[in-house]
């Protein structure tokens, strides 16, 4: 066994059940100094300490397994860039807090982030341009937020919805009558097809009639129809989930229902064993796996970005979509991949080529400036909104996971992926990038002093100092 050094878990757990180190020893029948020692890292779990504990306790092995800190080091790496915030700390200090006191570091992003919101909200008032930021922006952050810390896996709604999947016997290509169905016998809603103006869907719970634009594709519509039967199935798991989410204000509540409930319907039309034993078999190509359940390419990859069961884990990748300004919709992650709050983000990635090669998947393989490898795959989607001449939507959809997972995807066949792959360094944004040689940077990143002579120039935007 791979020693296994989890000091700050195991006071965690000791502290949770208000015990001394002495007393921890007495149930372990080891001695209090071996505890000090394992609290602070000085020696590993033996296995039979581990066995021990996973009986006294009720947690299985994987509670005290190396945890991945990456995207924690990175948001506390934000913190102390952030040219607001007095006192600095080295990359080494920042990666000795976040393994020694997760907690901690976890504390002092949170403070941060509400003293970024304070700060922006406050500009706003001043500058009187009569929004209020407070209930315009920062409740969708707040959402992406508790998704993010979840690691984009609620256990609470995929296993309920696998088993309702299975109750309604839901077959691939058949979801929607499924559904309607479902919908019809459990609940006496009734499903009719009429023109409802931009919206999408709209629930009368009155007449309990659910109204589907006819503009939807089959798999659109099935998804609109599994969100309302997460109300009415879900609701009062939702709402435990919204109350316990610490959740600012009512727009944020509600946003949160919303969220919670596509979540539930997506794991209805795309059951977890089911959708993750396709994938593995088909080596997760997204393509196959869209003309095998009827639901478009964007779906495909959310669902894949949830397949984070104890036990049964996919492979674990980021999910992103982005405009052609830019501009992030929606961002999940079930990896270290950090998604930047400060300076947009880097226009080496590949999610912005695929504008260039429309409906065509583009890969890359990218290393961030910390020496991670993450292997990306990307592709555009268009909507349309209405007939001819009106204005539809494009958006790029990026899919990533950690480079060892890489050769589990069909996309990584033929490419080189060892010492000698092709790697595009990229950053999470100009204004936190620590790559001073970037020819494309945008911003000069955030504490770095520059070297500005008026005498001569140079090939970098923001050439640094030294």
């Amino acid at each position: 066994m791979e020693k296994m050094f989890a000091g700050a878990r195991l006071r965690q757990l000791r502290e949770g059940q208000s015990m001394t180190q002495s007393d921890l020893a007495r149930l372990l029948e080891i001695s209090p100094s071996y505890v000090n020692q394992l609290e602070h890292n000085g020696r590993p779990l033996t296995l039979p300490v581990l066995v021990r504990l996973t009986e006294h306790f009720g947690v299985d092995a994987e509670f005290f397994a190396p945890q991945d800190i990456a995207r924690l080091v990175a948001d506390v790496r934000e913190v102390f860039a952030d040219e607001t915030v007095t006192g600095s700390a080295s990359a080494g200090e920042v990666d000795e807090l976040t393994a020694k006191l997760p907690e901690v570091a976890r504390t002092l992003v949170a403070l941060h982030r509400r003293y970024r919101e304070a700060v922006e909200n406050i500009a706003t008032l001043v500058s009187e341009q009569g929004m209020d930021r407070a209930v315009a922006n920062q409740p969708h952050e707040e959402i992406r937020d508790w998704f993010y810390r979840r690691r984009n896996y609620v256990a609470e709604l995929d296993e309920p919805a696998e088993r309702l999947a299975a109750e309604l016997r839901l077959v691939p290509g058949e979801v929607r009558s499924g559904l309607a169905s479902g919908l019809r016998e459990r609940h006496g809603v009734t499903v009719a097809a009429a023109p409802i103006g931009a919206d999408q869907h709209r629930f009368d719970p009155a007449a309990r009639v659910l109204h589907l634009s006819p503009a939807l594709r089959p798999g659109q519509a099935a998804f609109r129809l599994a969100s309302e039967l997460a109300m009415l199935e879900a609701g009062t798991t939702i709402d435990r989930l919204v109350d316990g989410g610490g959740f600012t204000g009512e727009t944020a509540r509600r946003l949160a229902r919303i969220g919670l409930a596509n979540y539930f319907a997506g794991a209805l039309v795309l059951p977890y064993r089911v959708f993750l034993g396709a994938a593995e078999r088909c080596r997760y190509d997204i393509t196959r796996l869209s003309d095998h359940f009827g639901v478009g390419f964007e779906t495909i990859c959310h669902r894949l970005s949830t397949l984070q069961r104890r036990g049964t884990r996919g492979v674990p990748f980021s999910f992103v979509r982005v405009d052609r300004a830019g501009n992030i919709s929606k961002r999940q992650s079930a990896t270290g991949f950090h998604f930047s709050r400060v300076g947009g983000s880097c226009p080496l990635w590949i999610v912005y080529e695929a504008f260039g090669s429309p409906g065509k998947i583009v890969t890359q393989v990218a290393e961030l400036p910390d020496g991670k490898k993450y292997f990306w795959l990307a592709r555009t989607v268009d909507r349309s909104v209405g007939g001819h001449g009106d204005p539809g939507k494009t958006f790029a959809i990026g899919l990533g996971c950690e480079l060892r997972h890489a050769r589990r995807l069909v996309y990584s066949d033929g490419l080189a992926l060892g010492a000698d792959a092709a790697v595009t360094p990229i950053g999470m944004g100009c204004k936190v990038c620590e790559r001073p040689a970037c020819p494309q940077r945008a911003f000069p990143a955030i504490g770095k002093p520059l070297r500005v002579d008026e005498h001569a120039s140079s090939l970098l935007p923001y050439p640094p100092l030294g």
